[in-house]
């Protein structure tokens, strides 16, 4: 009994540096925007409680629910264009291919790059009048004027590009794991057998790297509902609101500094849009967890 109390102490003073910060960065900050979200409160002063009406306030807010919008359009986006390319690069670089690990630290070192650096970047490749996409475009006659990327035609296409420029080496490199713990064995007796590269494909890969393509899916599926800081740095959410989604709008609730935010901070009704936020993006989750837990059950 000693000797477990002596291993118990151990283990929670061992833990207890990210048991405090989880405590003073994460459930302090939520019991704060629980409590708050009732409040019409500025961030001064003394906080008027006005119980449901921030809540009511959410319901009529059309800005809102166009970022909602906008967000499913940007998550889509970027999921269906990030997700197979990710895998494309991982088959690829799964195989004897010359230089395959520079390939591999090629196609990851965007995942390390701040995204503040890669939105200048990518705003100065984009930009309408000198930018280097509509230089290229012009000079090999493909448009015979500069293409206005971050208008409201275009702007939303653009961040996605960017969002999936930064995540593919991510799941790539989750995918390439995948592959890698896959046995060689299988892939010799199917080739024994005739199987040629793409029935080898459907009938050994892509069911031995299900459970993994679950967990990339589901972590594809969060990073695109709550990603905004691109979009911030890049269109501060226009022109007009055209992708502005639900993690900026509130972000410019909480944190009036750009161009695009209210005059005065709003913490009782960014509060209410924060937990309004996060039941979307909960729900989305879980329903995706549930669907793909049938789906195993089903095989």
């Amino acid at each position: 009994m000693r000797l477990r109390w002596k291993r118990l102490g151990e283990n929670t003073l061992f833990l207890s540096p990210s048991i405090v910060l989880t405590a003073a960065l994460g459930v302090y900050p939520l019991i704060w925007m629980l409590r708050y979200m009732f409040y019409d409160y500025a961030g001064y002063g003394s906080p008027l409680f006005v119980g449901l009406d921030n809540f009511r306030r959410l319901l009529r807010d059309t800005l809102f629910w166009e970022s909602v919008g906008n967000t499913f359009i940007y998550a889509g986006g970027k999921l269906l264009l990030t997700l197979p390319l990710s895998l494309l690069l991982a088959v690829l670089l799964n195989g004897k291919l010359r230089g395959g690990n520079l390939l591999r630290g090629i196609y990851f070192m965007p995942t390390i790059i701040s995204t503040a650096v890669i939105s200048v970047v990518f705003y100065t490749i984009f930009n309408s009048y000198n930018g280097m996409v509509n230089a290229a475009l012009m000079k090999l006659h493909l448009v015979s004027q500069p293409i206005d990327w971050l208008g409201p035609k275009h702007a939303m296409l653009t961040v996605v590009l960017v969002a999936v420029w930064g995540a593919v080496g991510n799941y790539m490199l989750l995918f390439l794991a995948g592959l890698q713990s896959i046995p060689n064995d299988l892939y010799e007796s199917a080739a024994i057998d005739g199987a040629n590269a793409g029935r080898r494909f459907w009938n050994i890969t892509l069911p031995m790297l299900a459970p993994v393509a679950q967990l990339v899916v589901m972590l594809a599926i969060i990073a695109s509902l709550k990603g905004y800081e691109s979009i911030m740095l890049i269109t501060e959410g226009g022109p007009i609101g055209k992708t502005e989604v639900m993690y900026l709008y509130l972000y410019k609730l909480l944190f009036p500094v750009s161009t695009g935010s209210p005059v005065e901070q709003q913490l009782g009704y960014g509060s209410a849009v924060g937990f309004a936020t996060a039941v979307i993006v909960g729900t989305i989750t879980g329903l995706y967890f549930l669907l793909s837990r049938r789906m195993n059950k089903l095989d």
